[in-house]
């Protein structure tokens, strides 16, 4: 019932932050919306920093995972592709969370400091991995320029709420995969490999 209760609050805070601005959302709108006292609201968040912290934890749990899989996998053309879908799929399981970030980025610099910093160096690292070993400049800036289309999906949810999200995973990972010189993945094995020339 408490973990329900939580979720609710988590869920409601979500929307409201999304729609309306962290900023400008009070703790009496979320508690109103869920139908419990301020007070409540306390017990299971104790501050709205606490509660945006909450709602970005699950997205950044999942971020340090993929990122700490790919870290053990070798640096091969199939690997990098899967690993591109694999960040897209985080990205897009929190999608409503990323949108709260594509609208209300000053604010949550502020609110939520430490775990930008985490986002960062893990980010970081991804982009480390997907350059390859002893990459070239070129490398490197072909994986920053993957992962910027990646991050795509982080607006997404506003600037493009009428895409179907199937629609909008293939088309970020082709494009992102392209940017990379890998080609389209063969639909009868999955794998995908480096062009002809």
């Amino acid at each position: 019932m408490v973990e329900d209760t939580k979720e609710r609050i988590r869920a409601v805070a979500l929307e409201l932050f999304t729609a309306h601005g962290y900023e400008q959302t009070s703790l009496r709108e979320i508690a109103d919306r869920v139908g419990i006292t301020k007070a409540s609201l306390y017990y299971h968040h104790p501050s709205k920093q606490a509660l945006l912290v909450a709602i970005v934890e699950p997205l950044l749990r999942d971020w340090r995972m993929m990122v700490e899989r790919l870290e053990a996998v070798p640096h091969t053309p199939e690997h990098v592709r899967d690993a591109l879908g694999e960040c897209l799929n985080t990205l897009l399981r929190h999608r409503e969370a990323c949108a709260l970030f594509a609208r209300d980025v000053p604010a949550l610099l502020t609110a939520v400091g430490p775990v930008l910093v985490e986002a960062k160096e893990l980010g970081t690292r991804m982009n480390a991995w997907l350059a390859g070993p002893e990459p070239s400049q070129a490398d490197l800036v072909r994986a920053f320029a993957a992962t910027e289309v990646l991050n795509s999906a982080l607006a997404s949810a506003v600037m493009l709420p009428s895409v179907p999200q199937a629609e909008l995973r293939a088309t970020l990972l082709d494009a992102a995969a392209a940017v990379l010189g890998l080609t389209q993945a063969d639909p009868t094995t999955g794998t995908a490999g480096r062009p002809g020339l």
